[in-house]
Protein backbone atom coordinates (compact mmCIF):
# COMPACT_ATOMS: atom_id res chain seq x y z
CA UNK A 1 0.00 0.00 0.00
CA UNK A 2 1.31 3.62 -1.18
CA UNK A 3 0.97 6.19 1.48
CA UNK A 4 0.73 10.02 -0.29
CA UNK A 5 1.83 12.67 1.40
CA UNK A 6 0.26 15.79 0.30
CA UNK A 7 0.25 19.60 2.10
CA UNK A 8 -3.05 20.88 3.45
CA UNK A 9 -3.20 24.31 4.56
CA UNK A 10 -4.94 23.87 7.93
CA UNK A 11 -7.03 25.50 9.53
CA UNK A 12 -8.52 25.89 13.40
CA UNK A 13 -11.79 24.32 11.87
CA UNK A 14 -10.27 21.73 10.18
CA UNK A 15 -8.38 20.43 12.98
CA UNK A 16 -11.06 20.39 15.21
CA UNK A 17 -12.81 18.36 12.57
CA UNK A 18 -10.38 15.84 12.74
CA UNK A 19 -9.84 15.76 16.11
CA UNK A 20 -13.65 15.46 16.76
CA UNK A 21 -13.34 12.37 13.63
CA UNK A 22 -10.49 10.85 15.75
CA UNK A 23 -11.77 11.11 19.05
CA UNK A 24 -10.97 8.56 21.12
CA UNK A 25 -8.39 7.07 18.28
CA UNK A 26 -4.13 7.21 18.36
CA UNK A 27 -4.03 9.41 15.93
CA UNK A 28 -5.93 12.21 18.09
CA UNK A 29 -3.72 11.51 21.10
CA UNK A 30 -0.84 11.77 18.96
CA UNK A 31 -2.36 15.10 17.23
CA UNK A 32 -3.65 16.33 20.62
CA UNK A 33 0.52 15.71 21.72
CA UNK A 34 1.93 17.45 19.39
CA UNK A 35 -0.01 20.72 19.37
CA UNK A 36 0.50 21.00 23.06
CA UNK A 37 3.26 23.85 23.87
CA UNK A 38 6.52 23.22 25.30
CA UNK A 39 6.46 23.72 28.84
CA UNK A 40 10.41 24.19 28.38
CA UNK A 41 9.21 27.62 26.19
CA UNK A 42 6.46 28.68 28.61
CA UNK A 43 7.70 31.58 30.66
CA UNK A 44 6.62 31.42 34.70
CA UNK A 45 4.59 33.90 35.50
CA UNK A 46 6.69 36.79 37.80
CA UNK A 47 4.42 37.32 41.78
CA UNK A 48 2.38 39.79 41.54
CA UNK A 49 3.51 42.78 43.07
CA UNK A 50 7.37 42.19 42.91
CA UNK A 51 9.19 44.41 40.41
CA UNK A 52 11.17 42.76 37.72
CA UNK A 53 15.01 43.37 38.33
CA UNK A 54 16.86 45.56 35.90
CA UNK A 55 20.65 44.68 35.51
CA UNK A 56 22.95 47.10 35.99
CA UNK A 57 25.07 48.04 32.91
CA UNK A 58 28.70 46.37 33.02
CA UNK A 59 31.58 48.21 32.64
CA UNK A 60 33.53 48.37 29.37
CA UNK A 61 36.68 46.08 29.31
CA UNK A 62 39.21 47.98 30.75
CA UNK A 63 37.36 50.39 32.81
CA UNK A 64 36.67 50.02 36.40
CA UNK A 65 32.90 50.98 38.10
CA UNK A 66 32.70 54.13 39.78
CA UNK A 67 31.89 53.61 43.84
CA UNK A 68 29.46 54.87 45.20
CA UNK A 69 30.28 58.41 46.83
CA UNK A 70 29.89 57.80 51.19
CA UNK A 71 27.87 60.80 52.43
CA UNK A 72 30.01 62.76 55.09
CA UNK A 73 28.70 64.78 58.14
CA UNK A 74 30.03 68.66 57.52
CA UNK A 75 33.06 69.70 59.57
CA UNK A 76 33.93 72.13 61.67
CA UNK A 77 36.71 74.76 61.45
CA UNK A 78 38.72 72.35 63.80
CA UNK A 79 38.06 69.67 61.38
CA UNK A 80 35.48 67.66 63.73
CA UNK A 81 32.09 66.90 63.17
CA UNK A 82 30.26 69.05 64.94
CA UNK A 83 27.74 68.47 67.84
CA UNK A 84 23.89 67.42 67.32
CA UNK A 85 22.24 70.99 67.45
CA UNK A 86 20.65 71.85 70.51
CA UNK A 87 19.08 74.57 72.52
CA UNK A 88 21.96 76.11 74.11
CA UNK A 89 22.36 79.00 71.60
CA UNK A 90 18.42 79.59 71.43
CA UNK A 91 19.01 80.06 74.93
CA UNK A 92 21.33 82.45 75.37
CA UNK A 93 19.55 84.18 72.80
CA UNK A 94 16.65 84.46 75.05
CA UNK A 95 18.42 86.30 78.05
CA UNK A 96 18.67 89.95 78.15
CA UNK A 97 20.33 92.08 75.46
CA UNK A 98 23.44 93.25 77.73
CA UNK A 99 24.20 89.95 79.04
CA UNK A 100 24.80 87.86 76.27
CA UNK A 101 28.52 88.69 74.91
CA UNK A 102 29.23 87.23 78.99
CA UNK A 103 26.89 84.30 78.10
CA UNK A 104 28.21 83.49 74.79
CA UNK A 105 31.92 83.86 76.09
CA UNK A 106 30.95 81.85 79.34
CA UNK A 107 29.00 79.07 77.45
CA UNK A 108 32.34 78.81 74.65
CA UNK A 109 34.34 77.53 77.87
CA UNK A 110 32.54 74.38 78.35
CA UNK A 111 31.84 75.05 81.86
CA UNK A 112 28.79 74.21 81.76
CA UNK A 113 29.30 70.76 80.41
CA UNK A 114 31.34 70.36 83.03
CA UNK A 115 29.27 71.65 86.01
CA UNK A 116 26.74 69.67 84.72
CA UNK A 117 28.39 66.29 83.15
CA UNK A 118 27.26 66.12 79.68
CA UNK A 119 27.51 67.92 75.87
CA UNK A 120 28.87 71.15 76.26
CA UNK A 121 26.61 72.02 73.32
CA UNK A 122 22.73 71.26 75.19
CA UNK A 123 21.35 73.79 77.58
CA UNK A 124 21.34 71.44 80.40
CA UNK A 125 18.74 73.04 82.49
CA UNK A 126 20.13 76.77 81.06
CA UNK A 127 17.33 78.96 81.24
CA UNK A 128 18.38 82.39 81.12
CA UNK A 129 15.44 84.23 83.11
CA UNK A 130 14.75 81.44 85.28
CA UNK A 131 16.14 81.82 88.76
CA UNK A 132 18.91 79.46 89.78
CA UNK A 133 19.66 77.32 92.83
CA UNK A 134 22.20 77.41 95.67
CA UNK A 135 23.36 74.65 94.57
CA UNK A 136 23.32 75.25 90.73
CA UNK A 137 25.77 78.16 91.29
CA UNK A 138 27.92 76.25 93.68
CA UNK A 139 28.36 74.21 90.66
CA UNK A 140 29.10 76.70 88.37
CA UNK A 141 31.29 78.76 90.84
CA UNK A 142 33.95 75.75 91.20
CA UNK A 143 33.47 74.25 87.52
CA UNK A 144 34.19 78.07 86.07
CA UNK A 145 37.35 78.92 88.62
CA UNK A 146 39.36 75.82 87.74
CA UNK A 147 38.35 76.49 84.24
CA UNK A 148 39.46 79.89 83.90
CA UNK A 149 42.74 79.25 86.39
CA UNK A 150 43.44 75.73 85.05
CA UNK A 151 47.12 76.56 83.77
CA UNK A 152 47.53 78.03 87.38
CA UNK A 153 46.73 74.52 89.58
CA UNK A 154 47.88 76.08 92.64
CA UNK A 155 45.18 78.91 92.33
CA UNK A 156 42.44 76.24 91.88
CA UNK A 157 39.51 75.08 94.08
CA UNK A 158 39.25 71.55 95.82
CA UNK A 159 36.58 68.92 95.67
CA UNK A 160 36.00 67.43 98.96
CA UNK A 161 37.20 63.87 99.52
CA UNK A 162 34.21 61.57 99.45
CA UNK A 163 34.71 60.43 102.44
CA UNK A 164 34.90 63.70 104.42
CA UNK A 165 32.54 63.88 107.41
CA UNK A 166 29.52 65.90 106.09
CA UNK A 167 29.69 69.73 106.96
CA UNK A 168 26.13 70.66 106.26
CA UNK A 169 22.86 68.59 107.70
CA UNK A 170 20.99 68.93 104.36
CA UNK A 171 24.17 67.79 101.83
CA UNK A 172 25.40 64.24 102.88
CA UNK A 173 27.81 62.42 101.55
CA UNK A 174 25.68 61.18 98.91
CA UNK A 175 24.61 63.91 97.22
CA UNK A 176 25.46 64.77 93.88
CA UNK A 177 26.93 67.91 94.52
CA UNK A 178 28.82 66.60 97.71
CA UNK A 179 32.12 67.44 96.98
CA UNK A 180 31.74 70.78 95.23
CA UNK A 181 29.59 72.49 98.15
CA UNK A 182 31.68 71.18 100.86
CA UNK A 183 34.76 71.72 98.91
CA UNK A 184 33.89 75.47 99.09
CA UNK A 185 32.39 75.13 102.40
CA UNK A 186 36.46 74.10 103.15
CA UNK A 187 38.25 76.68 101.50
CA UNK A 188 36.45 79.09 103.52
CA UNK A 189 34.25 80.55 100.29
CA UNK A 190 30.87 79.12 101.98
CA UNK A 191 29.47 80.11 105.51
CA UNK A 192 30.11 77.37 107.52
CA UNK A 193 30.35 75.83 110.89
CA UNK A 194 34.02 75.70 110.09
CA UNK A 195 34.63 79.37 110.06
CA UNK A 196 33.27 79.65 113.80
CA UNK A 197 30.43 78.86 115.91
CA UNK A 198 27.75 80.29 114.84
CA UNK A 199 28.11 79.15 111.28
CA UNK A 200 25.17 77.84 108.76
CA UNK A 201 24.39 74.22 109.74
CA UNK A 202 22.33 73.63 106.89
CA UNK A 203 23.24 74.59 103.03
CA UNK A 204 19.47 74.73 101.52
CA UNK A 205 20.89 73.21 98.13
CA UNK A 206 17.58 74.09 96.26
CA UNK A 207 16.51 77.26 97.97
CA UNK A 208 17.13 80.15 95.07
CA UNK A 209 20.28 81.88 94.82
CA UNK A 210 19.82 86.04 96.19
CA UNK A 211 21.86 88.79 94.66
CA UNK A 212 23.69 89.26 98.13
CA UNK A 213 24.62 85.19 98.95
CA UNK A 214 25.99 85.41 95.23
CA UNK A 215 28.35 88.29 96.07
CA UNK A 216 29.27 86.65 99.59
CA UNK A 217 30.80 83.57 97.27
CA UNK A 218 32.20 85.29 94.41
CA UNK A 219 34.02 88.32 95.62
CA UNK A 220 36.33 86.51 97.84
CA UNK A 221 37.52 84.79 95.05
CA UNK A 222 38.25 88.35 92.90
CA UNK A 223 40.07 89.64 96.10
CA UNK A 224 41.92 86.65 97.15
CA UNK A 225 42.38 88.17 100.38
CA UNK A 226 40.86 90.22 103.76
CA UNK A 227 38.10 92.00 102.46
CA UNK A 228 37.66 95.31 103.71
CA UNK A 229 35.68 96.56 106.88
CA UNK A 230 32.21 97.88 105.97
CA UNK A 231 29.25 98.89 107.26
CA UNK A 232 25.78 100.17 106.35
CA UNK A 233 26.61 103.45 105.59
CA UNK A 234 30.06 102.25 103.84
CA UNK A 235 27.65 101.11 101.31
CA UNK A 236 25.31 103.71 101.04
CA UNK A 237 28.26 106.36 100.79
CA UNK A 238 30.32 104.03 98.36
CA UNK A 239 27.12 102.04 96.18
CA UNK A 240 24.46 105.25 97.04
CA UNK A 241 22.34 102.10 97.21
CA UNK A 242 18.93 103.48 99.12
CA UNK A 243 18.30 99.80 100.75
CA UNK A 244 21.75 99.31 102.01
CA UNK A 245 19.85 98.64 105.55
CA UNK A 246 18.25 95.58 104.26
CA UNK A 247 21.54 94.17 103.32
CA UNK A 248 22.47 91.08 105.66
CA UNK A 249 25.71 92.16 108.37
CA UNK A 250 27.75 88.95 106.65
CA UNK A 251 27.70 90.56 102.99
CA UNK A 252 28.02 94.03 103.86
CA UNK A 253 31.94 94.05 103.56
CA UNK A 254 31.77 91.62 99.96
CA UNK A 255 29.17 94.53 98.41
CA UNK A 256 31.93 96.83 99.47
CA UNK A 257 35.14 95.21 98.09
CA UNK A 258 32.80 94.44 94.97
CA UNK A 259 32.39 98.35 94.19
CA UNK A 260 36.22 98.74 94.56
CA UNK A 261 36.74 96.49 91.52
CA UNK A 262 35.37 99.49 89.14
CA UNK A 263 33.57 98.45 85.68
CA UNK A 264 34.68 94.88 86.90
CA UNK A 265 32.35 95.10 89.74
CA UNK A 266 30.12 91.96 89.91
CA UNK A 267 27.21 94.29 90.78
CA UNK A 268 27.40 96.62 87.39
CA UNK A 269 28.32 93.24 85.35
CA UNK A 270 24.93 91.19 86.68
CA UNK A 271 22.74 93.83 87.58
CA UNK A 272 23.77 96.96 85.78
CA UNK A 273 23.16 100.47 87.09
CA UNK A 274 21.21 100.92 90.10
CA UNK A 275 20.11 102.80 93.24
CA UNK A 276 18.75 99.61 94.85
CA UNK A 277 20.43 96.35 95.28
CA UNK A 278 17.50 94.20 96.46
CA UNK A 279 19.96 92.38 97.97
CA UNK A 280 17.50 89.44 98.53
CA UNK A 281 16.27 89.37 95.43
CA UNK A 282 16.75 86.22 93.22
CA UNK A 283 20.02 85.92 90.57
CA UNK A 284 18.54 84.29 87.16
CA UNK A 285 20.99 81.24 85.61
CA UNK A 286 21.88 84.68 83.35
CA UNK A 287 23.31 86.83 85.64
CA UNK A 288 24.91 84.28 88.03
CA UNK A 289 26.50 83.61 84.52
CA UNK A 290 27.59 87.01 84.01
CA UNK A 291 29.11 87.33 86.99
CA UNK A 292 31.32 83.92 86.41
CA UNK A 293 32.60 85.79 83.62
CA UNK A 294 35.43 87.41 85.24
CA UNK A 295 37.50 86.59 88.19
CA UNK A 296 39.96 88.92 89.86
CA UNK A 297 40.78 92.43 91.21
CA UNK A 298 40.70 95.06 87.79
CA UNK A 299 43.41 95.04 85.47
CA UNK A 300 45.03 91.60 87.27
CA UNK A 301 42.13 89.13 87.00
CA UNK A 302 41.34 86.52 84.17
CA UNK A 303 37.73 86.41 81.97
CA UNK A 304 36.26 83.87 80.06
CA UNK A 305 37.21 86.28 76.88
CA UNK A 306 40.95 85.72 78.09
CA UNK A 307 40.91 82.54 78.33
CA UNK A 308 39.67 81.68 75.25
CA UNK A 309 42.23 83.36 73.40
CA UNK A 310 45.05 82.15 75.51
CA UNK A 311 46.85 79.96 73.26
CA UNK A 312 46.46 76.16 73.93
CA UNK A 313 49.42 74.37 75.66
CA UNK A 314 50.68 71.65 73.39
CA UNK A 315 49.99 67.89 73.99
CA UNK A 316 52.88 65.74 75.19
CA UNK A 317 53.22 62.57 73.94
CA UNK A 318 55.70 59.81 75.64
Amino acid sequence: MKIRYFWVPWGVGAIAVLLSGCAGGPLAERLQNSLAPDPRLVASPAPEGTPTPVPSPSPEPGSTAPATPTPTPPTTETGTAPATATDLEGAIAAAPDPLRPYLKDWAALGTLAIAEGADAKTALGFEPNRPISRRTFARWLLATHNRLYENRPAEALRPARPNATAIFKDVPTGDRDFATIQGLAEAGILPSPLAGAGGPTDFRPDAPLTRETLLTWKVPLDWRQNLPIATVDTIQKSWGFQDAAKIDPSALRAIAADHQNGELSNVRRAFGFTTLLQPKATVTHAEAAAALWYFGLENQGISAQDALAAPQEPTQVN
